[in-house]
């Protein structure tokens, strides 16, 4: 299956009809029809029924041109981002992160970067699960990770970024969003919300929290989902500082806690590119130089 027979299919589905469908991708009518029969050969089912009148899409043609049309929607994209590359840049670097929010400077360390190094192309990915998976099948150049995530890993180098601290996340008018820090009995009556893949030292101090007996509590499936649930007065919530996408919304509140988050980056360690390292010294050159930053 070629492009050309993909681009023919398509058109068929929309006219319904060989002469036309073959005039408007300007070839003739016998090597139209030659090739779609072609593409059905290969594949092994008819896509379309030949009626006296034209052509009629079968239900497993449907199905298949359905596939199709999205197939090559992205193929026109990848086209599109390798022109780009092509024509503007010489390497790449790929940053996979859970999040947005979870590199605050990030969108500066690019502008600093590309200024620097106008031939080097970041791509952030943004994977929730499966970003180490991914990093280690060598298909991003950096990972953003937590410390506990480095350990035991072969052919990694691990560059130290910031440390980040837990904070309550409440509502702007609740009374606790007023106080400085907040502590374990100022949740004591109070309804928290729990997992969402917690990163570990927030599942510590939930499970503290709650062993109190004190504290009413209830599952919330991921970060996105408390924030809801916090708007909607359902609760309040601990997360990690670098999680705060600093908009304003909610109120963050400092906990009192020695637990926090030792965030990373993971490189490989046979990639030794000066501009991999240049992009990595900006970043951690932000977060060192935001002392009054609250992470």
């Amino acid at each position: 299956m070629n492009t050309k027979q993909i681009d023919y299919c398509i058109e068929l589905s929309h006219t319904l009809n060989f002469s036309r469908a073959a005039e408007n991708m300007f070839v003739s009518q016998p090597t139209f029809s030659y090739q779609i029969r072609l593409l059905e050969e290969e594949i092994g089912f008819s896509i379309f029924e030949r009626t006296g009148r034209g052509a009629s899409v079968t239900p497993a043609g449907a199905q298949f041109i359905a596939y199709l049309v999205n197939m090559r929607e992205e193929m026109k994209r990848a086209i599109e981002q390798g022109q780009n590359f092509s024509a503007k840049y010489r390497d790449t670097i790929r940053l996979s992160l859970m999040v947005r929010q979870a590199l605050y400077f990030l969108p500066e360390a690019m502008r600093i970067f590309e200024e620097e190094s106008p031939g080097v192309q970041i791509i952030p990915m943004f994977q929730y699960s499966g970003g180490m998976e991914s990093f280690l099948k060598n298909e991003s150049d950096i990972l953003f990770a937590l410390e506990e995530q480095t350990r035991q890993l072969a052919g990694v180098e691990v560059h130290g970024l910031f440390k980040s601290h837990i904070y309550l996340i409440c509502e702007r008018d609740d009374e606790l969003a007023a106080k400085n820090f907040v502590t374990e009995s100022d949740l004591y009556g109070r309804t928290l919300m729990v997992g969402g893949g917690s990163p570990a030292a927030i599942r510590t101090v939930q499970q503290r929290v709650i062993s109190s007996g004190k504290v009413n509590y209830f599952n919330s499936a991921d970060h996105d989902t408390t924030l809801i649930n916090i708007a909607a007065k359902r609760g309040v919530c601990l997360a990690p500082g670098f999680l705060n996408d600093h908009s304003g919304q909610f109120a963050w509140v400092p906990f009192k806690c020695k637990e926090t988050f030792s965030c990373k980056f993971l490189t490989q360690k046979a990639d030794k590119r000066e501009s991999l390292y240049k992009f990595i010294s900006i970043l951690k050159d932000l977060y060192a130089e935001a002392v009054a930053f609250p992470l």
